[in-house]
């Protein structure tokens, strides 16, 4: 692939990039093949990722690889398919992803400057772009695989303009034998454009109206090469306690078409959004924090389950006008299975904590980081002296506290409303527990590194509270933790409730594998695994009311079920027939 004068070139003829966004650890692995092969069939001929750091690297010195992190076998199903690739590593990637992308390590020492020209960052970005530079480059189109593009950082003229990083960003992704053409994307607004690419860098855009006129934008920045707007915006995501974001079908192909007539290429943001599985997603902090909900949908051409929306049918009538489009039937949805689940055992998560990690004293109050915990849940306790009153106040809860006092749950304090504050019971003296929860690291902006947990100082009646213990729930792997509900945990009463926090294990039967839609309307707060794998969070607050179950998790027969439920639950879980994704702003 080469930068024409006016076009990409491929085996030196024009060729105009229709891509689709597509985030391989966004989808179960065993449904890539469908989700690429959909792309073909609405006339794409590329597929576009990122590439998460802070997944592949939880911890420094580590390049994971293993199930959805397989971008290898993600790469050769694109190619099998017939469709060529652009990689997008970042080393920031944004996408309402925890943290853009960044691991929560990197930020330990406070001296690391992120997203510039520092000594510290630059190294760690060498180690990670290396590792997966390296990954990449057997893959590129003039070694006859797939790869035609490689993006540079991602949106740098939104947060920074340091061209130093940037020429050193080129020269390290050249220096590990990538040849293909190197891209920036920045939206055509204002200096964004000039402050976040360099010469040696191919420009694109990123919007999703106003077509003509971004063009014009691009082109006065970049007078010659192909235009192309690198993320066409067709959806949105979403926040918890907001609405579910949807976008006109009817209009958004009218901004496609309109930016096809102009003879640009294009990747569409997202062609399919999937999950936010586990604790993976991001959130916005503009002086309100706002945590990104586990369903990624997107409102994109291919839905969560991978169906083909009306927007699909409407983007591949416009393509079919510049490009051939396969003659193909797709699939029509069917209504999925509804198995009943049937709950077993519930165990507090008081008694489960020392199963799921060790306490660490301190004696002020640390952040979740401090003790090198980067997601999920965190345990603080102290002991508090008697007093008639108690008025508790911490500098700042990142996200969210649910406190026990003996064990007793007396309230919540959360970031989002900017609550900082909690009346608790007086009395004798008591031990008290804070659950904390990250609910995801802020991805854009100022805020990016920002540490978990609680920020102090503590205080109880404006005297500062010592002598603290954490203890970071490690739910990576929650096998053990299903067998001990199981062992040590008290029987669910068929129609009784369940005080919260707790651990709840059950199980559903199935005669076959098959796509389900767990919905989570009446179930409060808390988190949900299914045959040890995490599907993520789930809350009330919505939009959001189903968590999708991918059918490749599931086996023919008995299928094990955790519910980490932090309000208790005073129904059994219920299964429904198909996504539902929240109301709609009216």
């Amino acid at each position: 692939m080469e930068i024409g004068e006016t076009d990409f070139l491929l085996d030196g003829k024009p060729f105009r990039i229709l891509s689709g966004a597509l985030h391989y650890f966004r989808v179960h692995p065993d449904l890539w093949a469908d989700r690429i092969h959909k792309a073909r069939l609405m006339g794409l001929n590329t597929i576009e990722t990122y590439v998460p750091w802070n997944a592949h690297a939880p911890q420094r010195g580590e390049f994971r690889t293993d199930g959805a992190l397989d971008l290898e076998r993600f790469l050769r199903l694109v190619e099998a398919e017939g469709m060529l690739a652009i990689v997008r590593p970042g080393p920031y990637i944004c996408a309402e992803w925890d943290n853009g992308g960044l691991p929560g390590w990197l930020f330990r020492d406070p001296a690391v400057g992120v997203r510039r020209d520092e000594p510290l960052y630059m190294e760690a970005v060498s180690e990670y772009l290396g590792t997966v530079l390296d990954l990449v480059a057997p893959f590129q189109v003039d070694r006859g695989g797939p790869v035609v593009l490689v993006q540079v950082e991602n949106e740098y003229g939104a947060y920074g303009s340091d061209h130093v990083y940037l020429e050193k960003l080129m020269a390290l992704t050249r220096s590990h034998g990538i040849t293909v053409p190197l891209t920036s994307i920045d939206q055509p607004s204002g200096t964004m454009l000039a402050d976040g690419s360099i010469d040696g860098l191919h420009r694109t855009g990123s919007f999703g109206s106003r077509s003509a006129e971004r063009l014009a934008t691009l082109r006065e920045h970049q007078p010659t090469g192909p235009l192309m707007c690198a993320e066409f915006w067709d959806g949105w995501f979403d926040h918890w306690g907001a609405h579910h974001h949807t976008t006109s079908a009817q209009d958004a192909a009218r901004e496609l078409d309109e930016l096809l007539a102009a003879g640009a290429s294009v990747n569409i943001y997202m062609f399919h959004g999937g999950t936010n599985f586990g604790f993976t997603s991001g959130a916005n902090d503009k002086g309100v924090y706002q945590p990104t909900t586990t369903s990624y949908d997107y409102d994109a051409p291919l839905a969560e389950d991978g169906y083909p929306t009306e927007k699909f049918f409407a983007f591949r009538e416009v393509i079919a006008r510049y490009a051939p489009v396969p003659d193909e039937p797709l699939p029509e949805r069917r209504p999925a299975p509804l198995p009943t689940v049937e709950l077993e055992f519930s165990l507090p998560v008081l008694d489960a904590a020392e199963r799921l990690g060790s306490w660490t004293a301190s004696e002020h109050v640390p952040t979740t980081d401090e003790v090198d915990s980067f997601t999920g849940f965190a345990l603080y306790r102290t002991t508090l002296a008697a007093a008639q009153e108690r008025v508790l106040s911490v500098g700042e809860v990142r996200d969210r506290a649910l406190a026990l006092l003996d064990r007793a749950p007396v309230g919540t304090l959360d970031r989002a409303r900017h609550e900082r504050t909690l009346t608790l019971p007086g009395g004798p003296e008591a031990l008290l527990t804070l659950l904390v929860e990250d609910q995801g690291r802020v991805n854009y902006g100022p805020r990016l590194g920002e540490h978990k947990g609680l920020v102090g100082p503590v205080t109880v009646g404006g005297a500062e509270v010592t002598g603290w213990e954490i203890l970071p729930l490690d739910l990576d792997d929650v096998t053990p933790l299903v067998d001990a509900v199981r062992a040590v945990g008290a029987p669910v009463v068929k129609g009784g409730a369940v005080a919260g926090p707790a651990f709840v294990s059950g199980s559903i039967e199935l005669d076959e594998p098959a796509d389900l839609f767990l919905s989570a309307a009446r179930l409060g707060k808390g988190v949900v695994w299914v045959n040890g794998f995490n599907l993520g969070r789930y809350w009330s607050a919505g939009p959001q009311q189903t968590l999708y179950v991918p059918g490749p998790l599931l086996v023919p027969g008995r299928n094990t079920v955790l519910v980490l439920t932090l309000d208790g639950l005073d129904e059994v879980p219920v299964f429904v027939d198909g996504l539902d994704l929240g109301h709609e702003e009216q």
